[in-house]
């Protein structure tokens, strides 16, 4: 609103419209991104805390994954939001890291108040983060150790630190072995690159025994049960026929009469259909599989027949599993039942139907070479499978990460200290103000391993300083051993992460804090106001309703 030499108000916005500018706007929005990363802090590291959410309808999730934590919040600050972006991004790109970019994102935005409190404008503030943060990602490429996609031990090293900040890590090693063999089964080597599509891999998760019954199936689980009772539960040496028709007479579009005038006739129509139903099942069997994957239905009689041949089928499978299970076992999809010959079967080991709980599975395993495998995750209820669900992901993440850029990094807060120090000396270099803001981004980075200690309850002050020293003397991988309360060489320790997670890590914190730093108004609609009631209630006589 404003007023004209006459004082007569001028409404420019809605009513109810609300507007912040300048250091208010800046000040509201730096609150909000610090609130969030306040929200996830006590999460970091694998002496972090778990956070318990419940939803509007009751429903409960325990977790320490920053990303599902932030996605079940229900968050209404525009600047806040901008926050879980940061993470979903994280989590898209790389799979893990997420809490570690929204803390350092809120101390980024810490750091920059306290520069605009000093009278440093916000623009001077993202131009020195930006070439903090490319000098910062310079460091990584320096520090970084290359590794060769045939040493798994830098693998499962990667795999099972992505699960030691999680509820599964007393189990961490058993799982990293699964996710390295999932992850290795699927990749595909395109040119110099190798390539993984995580979607090639199949989490199934069921309640019942614990952790350590998870294990990996070199195949494909459906979770379908056989078609019919009279069908063998279990196939060895299997040849798998994969059918995206039905084995079914289908129904006409039109309508067809048919004039019977004798009784015979009737027979001999229903013999007529009995036995095209027969030649499925025929040229299925004349084909030598002896189980069929159907995405559609098969027909009561068809599945009576393969039954008496002792084939196994399941119908009504997905059309992504039918996918997965051409990759896994170099069967062809065949359309047309006419055209199906031994040359398109798939093979398995074993075909078999196991009661998993409530539930009937059919697993199908022992694939050679399966370019689709599947993970049964087992633990005792729903909210730990759920959270096991998301470790394993992260694990698969992280070793995917390395495989596609094969360069990792001390873990244990060393790499933050490291970039630290360099831009304590970079900053020296440059001339006015962005001195200060580079400065300022290097204090910031010292969050993460400070984070890591406090929530491990020891003494950040000297911690902090004993880091320091020990990187000045050059020692890169130094960094906090959460467990024993000390500051020690994370190499040694086996303390690794993917250099793709920790590049990633940067990248987002620095544009969600420069994106939040350069507004300085904040313009928000009035909400919408329902309309009146008329009197006597809703029209129509529904005044009670």
């Amino acid at each position: 609103m404003s007023s004209q030499p006459g004082n007569v108000p001028v409404l420019v916005l809605r009513e109810g419209s609300g507007r912040s500018k300048g250091r208010d706007a800046q000040r509201n929005n730096i609150m909000a991104a610090k609130t969030i990363a306040e929200a996830v802090k006590s999460s970091l590291g694998p002496r972090g805390m778990d956070k318990m959410l419940v939803d509007s309808s009751g429903d409960v999730s325990i977790t320490s994954d920053g990303r599902t934590i932030l996605d079940r919040m229900d968050i209404d600050h525009p600047a806040a939001k901008m926050m879980v972006e940061v993470a979903k991004t994280q989590d898209e790109e790389v799979g893990d890291g997420t809490t570690t970019s929204v803390i350092l994102a809120g101390e980024l935005l810490g750091k920059a108040e306290d520069l605009i409190n000093k009278g440093v404008h916000p623009t001077v503030i993202v131009e020195g983060y930006i070439k903090a943060a490319d000098k910062a990602l310079e460091t990584l490429e320096k520090i970084a150790v290359p590794v060769k996609l045939t040493e798994k031990e830098f693998l499962l090293k990667v795999a099972a630190t992505a699960m030691a900040s999680k509820l599964v890590a007393e189990q961490k090693e058993h799982l990293a072995k699964i996710a390295v063999e999932a992850v290795l089964s699927v990749a595909q080597k395109v040119g110099a690159d190798c390539l993984v599509d995580l979607d090639d891999i199949t989490i199934e998760k069921k309640p019942g025994e614990s952790l350590t019954e998870t294990r990996l199936i070199e195949g494909v689980i459906l979770d379908k049960e056989v078609a019919h009772s009279e069908m063998p539960k279990r196939v060895e040496k299997a040849k798998i026929a994969l059918l995206e028709n039905a084995l079914e007479i289908e129904k006409t579009e039109f309508d067809a009469k048919i004039s019977i005038e004798r009784p015979e006739q009737i027979e001999s129509f229903l013999r007529e259909e009995e036995n095209m139903l027969k030649a499925m099942a025929e040229k299925i069997v004349t084909a030598e599989a002896n189980v069929v994957v159907c995405q559609k239905g098969i027909d009561d009689m068809v599945q009576h027949f393969l039954a008496t041949k002792g084939v196994l089928a399941v119908q009504r499978v997905k059309e992504s599993d039918i996918k997965k299970l051409s990759m896994a076992t170099s069967g062809k999809p065949v359309t047309n039942l006419e055209g199906l010959t031994k040359s398109d079967l798939g093979f398995a080991e074993l075909v078999e139907e196991r009661k998993i709980g409530d539930d009937r599975i059919t697993f199908i395993e022992g694939c050679k070479n399966p370019r689709s495998v599947a993970i049964l995750i087992r633990g005792a209820d729903k909210r730990f499978l759920d959270e096991a669900e998301r470790s394993v992901h992260d694990a698969l993440c992280v070793v995917r990460d390395v495989i596609q850029a094969p360069k990792i990094v001390a873990g244990g807060g060393a790499p933050e200290m490291e970039i630290a120090k360099v831009l304590k000396t970079y900053a020296q270099s440059l001339p006015g103000r962005e001195q200060l803001a580079v400065q300022s981004f290097g204090e910031a980075m010292e969050i993460v391993p400070l984070t890591l200690g406090e929530n491990a309850g020891l003494d950040p002050i000297d911690m902090l300083a004993e880091l320091r020293t020990r990187h000045e003397k050059g020692e890169k991988c130094a960094g906090v051993d959460v467990f024993e309360g000390k500051i020690r060489d994370m190499g040694k320790l086996d303390v690794y992460e993917p250099l793709a997670v920790k590049k990633q890590t940067i990248k987002s914190a620095v544009e969600a804090a420069t994106m939040i730093l350069r507004v300085d108004d904040v313009i928000a609609s009035g909400r919408a106001k329902a309309p009146p009631m008329p009197q006597g209630g809703m029209p129509g006589g529904y005044g009670g309703m």
